[in-house]
Order: structure tokens, then C-alpha cells, then sequence
């Protein structure tokens, strides 16, 4: 089993930096410990306590490049009130102070950064007190989260891996890979409504013909008979002045939800260009993605779209790491798919 993991992790460090652009959104997740990696092959490892002590989470952030150092954060469990400091320990022997953020979360030093990553790879116990109670680190799943973060930013045998450390240059690490820009595009400021029978009679075959395999909207298709009033509408916003967005319920869960978008020229007489069926809102020229990992909220899955003139890009997709109720509306930001966004200023 061993051999085999190895084997394959091997595998994925051969591939080139482009190939692993192609398949952006690297996750992996491993006990106690988990690596998420974008599509500029930055890399980041979140560690939290055992599932049975919601207490904290430390995050390791590595861009991708040769000679990049690794930066650390903390994050606390949530509680009545915010601790006024931290204290890092390993091995019962104090390694200092951390530096509070706006963010509530706190960073570590390059030092403590290294302290972490050296105890967690062994068995080494790291403490941070300063909060309602201590958070212990566990180092449980550490190691294989170290090397999936080496194999996918082709660090494996070079002096900077976290794990298999080797003499193949630092020149062979993959590069940094450069995120798409959008230009973003300003949308009318107008107010939606609802289509008209008519209207409906004509845009929704063209909403169903829209669809794809992985993206259907099973109650357009299929209303329910329990539906709520305006669940089987279907809403349209200008988004200038040749295109417009329509949007419907396509989907209902325990705990969450998923309205269908398209895009289509104002006179709804073209086709519609299906975006997404599992939005959750839109507004300024924005559709944004927001699922709970379970009906606590403290894991989330989000992702937006946005406007370029012709149709909605996807300008980004993250997740907030494992369901450890530490904190409401989830622990981290680990994206899977990042971009830069141009503002358009015009009016």
C-alpha cells in the first residue's frame, strides 16, 4: 500500500506544470490533516485538532516557485471572547508569542513555522494556549499531506520538499503559473422580473435545451408538487442592453439550495447559454455559489461568476476546509481556482 502511494504521488510529480494547470483544484484530505492547491499551484495544508476537540486549525500556505518559504497562520475555535494572545508550545517548552490579525486569525513566525512543520512530521506535540482552551495539534495525517503538497508543486528530491528531501535542483520546481485575467464589465442597474406566461411559454424549452449532463435543473424540468409560491418562476435582470439573465430554482436539499442562470439576448430569441445550476444569488454583475458542507455551516463551498460583456466568466471557486466546528461559515479560504478580475470603470 505503501509502495503504491508512493508510486503514485511519483506520477504526479512527472507531469508538467501546465498538465497540472489543466487539472487545478488538487485536494486532498488525509485524517487529521488536508492540502488544497489552485490553478497557480500555490498550495495550502490546514492541520486541526482531533475531530473529537474542536479547539483550532493551523494553516501552511506555500506559493508554487523554487526557494519559497512556507507561511503559517492559527485559527481559535470560536468563543464568548477573543483571546488578547497566544502562546505557541512544543514539547512543553514556550516558542513565543504569535502576532495577532485582523482576521482573528494569528500568524506564526518563519521560525514557528518551521517548529510546527518539524514536530508534526515526527512526534513532536504542539500546544497554543490563549484561547477558552488549548489547541493541540495533531500531527495524525501530516506526512502524506506534506508529500501531496511536495509531488504537486514538483518539489519531490529537491532541498526545499517538506518530505523526501533530495539533491535535484530547486530550478526543477514548477513555476508559478500566472491566474486568467477577466475584464470585468458594468451591468445595467435594473430590477428583475418575472417572465410573463407568454414569455414563459417561449424561454423555457430553450432554458432545458441549455442544459448539460453535470449541470440540470431537475425542477424546471420536473416542478415539484410541494413547491413554495415563486419556486417555478423564472426571473429575468438586464444586464445591459442585449443581453439579459434569467434565472430559476433547479434544485432543493436539507440545508441547501441551487438556482439555474443563463444568458440570453433581450428579445429571447436566440439560445440560452447555461452558466450554472447551482447558484444562490446575483447582483452587480456577480453570481455567486455558496453550499454547506453540512447543516452546522461550519464548511462551505463557494464559487462566483462575472460579467464580461458577453457572458459570465467563473472568476473563482474555494472551499473553507474540513466540517471541525471551529468556526461558523467555515475555518479557512482554500481556493481551487483563482483569477484577476479588471474593474471596468465604465459607466
Amino acid at each position: 500500500m505503501k509502495n503504491g502511494y508512493f508510486t503514485a504521488l511519483a506520477l504526479l510529480a512527472g507531469l508538467s506544470a501546465p498538465a497540472l494547470a489543466q487539472e487545478y483544484g488538487v485536494t486532498f484530505e488525509h485524517k487529521d490533516w488536508e492540502v488544497v492547491c489552485d490553478n497557480t499551484l500555490a498550495c495550502r495544508a490546514a492541520g486541526y485538532s482531533t475531530e473529537d476537540d474542536a479547539s483550532g486549525s493551523v494553516l501552511l500556505t506555500r506559493e508554487a516557485g523554487p526557494n519559497t518559504l512556507v507561511t503559517g497562520q492559527v485559527r481559535l475555535a470560536e468563543a464568548g471572547t477573543s483571546p488578547t494572545k497566544v502562546t505557541m508550545w512544543v514539547d512543553g517548552q514556550s516558542a513565543g508569542e504569535l502576532k495577532p490579525l485582523e482576521d482573528e486569525s494569528w500568524q506564526l513566525s518563519d521560525a514557528q513555522t518551521r517548529k510546527v512543520i518539524t514536530a508534526v512530521k515526527g512526534s513532536g506535540r504542539v500546544e497554543f494556549t490563549g484561547g477558552e482552551k488549548p489547541f493541540v495539534l495533531s500531527g495524525s495525517g501530516a506526512n502524506a499531506i506534506f508529500l501531496k503538497m511536495d509531488a504537486s508543486q514538483g518539489r519531490l528530491d529537491s532541498p526545499g520538499a517538506l518530505i523526501k528531501q533530495g539533491h535535484r535542483p530547486e530550478s526543477g520546481v514548477f513555476p508559478a503559473l500566472d491566474a486568467p485575467v477577466i475584464q470585468r464589465v458594468k451591468v445595467n442597474d435594473l430590477q428583475m422580473r418575472p417572465l410573463t406566461t407568454p414569455e414563459m411559454a417561449v424561454v423555457k424549452p430553450k432554458l432545458l435545451t441549455a442544459q448539460r449532463k453535470d449541470e440540470e435543473c431537475e425542477l424546471l424540468a420536473s416542478p415539484s408538487e410541494f413547491a413554495q409560491p415563486g419556486d417555478n418562476d423564472i426571473l429575468l435582470t438586464p444586464v445591459d442592453d442585449r443581453h439579459v439573465l434569467l434565472s430559476t430554482l433547479c434544485w432543493r436539499a436539507a440545508y441547501n439550495e441551487g438556482y439555474g442562470y443563463w444568458v440570453m439576448d433581450s428579445a429571447l430569441t436566440g439560445d440560452a447559454d447555461l452558466i450554472t445550476t447551482s447558484g444562490l444569488s446575483y447582483s452587480d454583475g456577480m453570481i455567486a455559489q455558496g453550499h454547506k458542507g453540512r447543516g452546522l455551516a461550519d464548511c462551505m463551498f463557494t464559487a462566483e461568476w462575472v460579467w464580461d460583456g458577453k457572458t459570465f466568466i467563473q472568476s473563482r471557486e474555494a472551499m473553507t476546509g474540513m466540517c471541525r466546528s471551529i468556526r461558523a461559515g467555515g475555518t479557512w479560504d482554500l481556493p481551487t481556482y483563482v483569477t484577476n478580475v479588471n474593474q471596468d470603470s465604465r459607466k
